[in-house]
């Protein structure tokens, strides 16, 4: 134990205040998996259904440019919001937070917030003209809504719905509705049913990140969905997560034939592999493994239902 205090000591102190290395750090880039997956398979149904003829390329560019930065938007709002909220502290077995650990000044991360919350507006306002003005209350409610989650709507066990929606139904669905021609723009029940998919296999990362920190969010009063079910189920519900995921993207594809599962065999196995680890692992700090595990998974996950989408 004393060997590893040691390691995160060296880690903390070759990070500067305000470094290039402590904001790449608040960023968290292994987040941004969560981010692109969504866009991806709802640019890939658009370029299936347009046959790759029409596509708005542009369009599809400003989609995956709006979701890194409001990903890195909500890192840095988590990463504030929970400092000065007391829900960082000492006794948090995730991976360190920059303002938590001094990497990064309250003000400066204010700052941070105020410049990427700006940028993610004027990259989405472009989108006003391929999907018309509507797009602009989309956006709205993506940044109110990344504010409230770490602010108010996580603690009272809405995260995951919030996922769901945020990093499911609304960039799959919106990606797809603005990478078509205007003439042929509209919201399927297929694109619908593959943005459920996504966002419930994303939300196997916030479980696993809540099912680590139970401990602790119950002592802080944070109500996290795993607080109000337990290990146990929460066990059960990050297992049936990407089976669920992956019969709701056949159902999308009015795929029936049975050949189509093998290609999703290989992530079945490793999603099985990481939830018999978190089961075994159980609690404490190690469960990180699992977190760096799951993300692997997402990112398998949308590769796979984007290169089936596009050959089916």
């Amino acid at each position: 134990m004393e060997t590893i205090n040691k390691e995160n000591e060296s880690q903390e102190s070759e990070v500067r205040v305000n470094s290039f290395k402590a904001w790449l750090l608040a960023s968290r880039p292994k987040t941004l998996t969560a981010a692109a997956v969504p866009v991806m398979v709802g640019s890939a149904l658009a370029w299936k259904d347009l046959d790759g003829l029409n596509v708005q390329w542009l369009a599809m560019t400003l989609c995956f440019l709006f979701a890194f930065i409001m990903q890195i938007d909500a890192n840095f709002i988590n990463d504030y919001y929970d400092c000065v909220g007391g829900r960082d502290n000492e006794t948090r077995l995730g991976p360190e937070r920059a303002c938590q650990q001094g990497w990064i000044t309250l003000p400066a991360m204010r700052l941070a917030i105020g410049i990427t919350t700006a940028l993610a507006c004027l990259i989405g306002l472009p989108l006003v003209c391929y999907g018309g003005w509507e797009l602009i209350g989309v956006g709205a409610l993506c940044i109110i809504f990344c504010f409230l989650y770490t602010t108010l709507l996580s603690s009272k066990g809405m995260g995951d719905a919030l996922v769901l929606l945020f990093f499911g139904v609304i960039p799959t669905c919106f990606t797809y509705f603005v990478c078509l021609p205007y003439w042929q723009q509209t919201i399927t029940l297929g694109a619908f049913l593959l943005s459920v998919s996504c966002g419930l296999v994303i939300d196997t990362l916030l479980i696993i990140n809540n099912y680590r920190d139970i401990d602790n969010d119950r002592a802080v009063g944070k109500r996290t969905l795993v607080v109000f079910l337990g290990r146990k189920v929460s066990e059960w519900l990050y297992l049936l997560m990407t089976p669920i995921a992956i019969i709701l993207v056949l159902l999308s594809m009015e795929i029936t034939t049975p050949w189509v599962l093998f290609l999703y065999i290989p992530l079945l196995l490793l999603h099985f592999k990481t939830w018999r680890t978190m089961c075994q692992i159980r609690e404490g700090r190690a469960l990180n493994k699992v977190l760096g595990m799951t993300a692997r998974n997402i990112i398998i996950f949308g590769l796979l239902t984007s290169f089936y989408i596009i050959l089916m």
